[in-house]
């Protein structure tokens, strides 16, 4: 896998990636909720809203990327076909070695399998709240990267 930063020509790509990814994991979105994501999620690829990275295949194609704010995760996508090997992991240990691992993530309470993910990578709870960044009634699990020894 290689990591390399966002690509202009993929951007169409990253969105299709993440509406197959939402909608195979974020089950409890209404479709007017995902078309209103959708909407964000394509606005902050392409006035640069984040700093993003993509994961390619060895055909050079975007498989995942993840979307930074200093060292806060604003976003983590897999394409469906490619979930649960090893992208996300790859994607997150790859933005521990550029930006250090005081990393931080919001996940959607209802997506369990996001919040094993990232307990596995190493986060732990450090807060929640009722409603996400847009206001909307899906509860956020506030997460940090579990410091190590110095």
């Amino acid at each position: 896998m290689l990591m390399v930063p966002y690509r202009e020509q993929d951007h169409a790509k990253l969105v299709a990636i993440w509406e197959r990814a939402v909608r195979a994991t974020h089950t409890f979105l209404e479709e007017h909720h995902i078309l209103f994501y959708k909407k964000m999620v394509g606005e902050a690829l392409e006035f640069k809203q984040v700093e993003v990275w993509e994961v390619l295949d060895t055909e050079q194609e975007p498989i995942g990327f993840i979307g930074l704010d200093n060292s806060f995760i604003e976003m983590l996508f897999v394409d469906e076909d490619f979930q649960g090997q090893g992208v996300g992991r790859f994607l997150v240990h790859q933005t521990m070695k550029m930006k250090g691992t005081e990393l931080r993530v919001d996940v959607n309470e209802q997506n369990e399998d996001a919040a094993r993910f990232y307990a596995k990578m190493g986060f732990v709870q450090t807060g929640r709240s009722e409603l996400d960044s847009s206001g909307n009634p899906f509860p956020l699990l506030h997460l940090e990267m579990k410091r190590t020894g110095a």
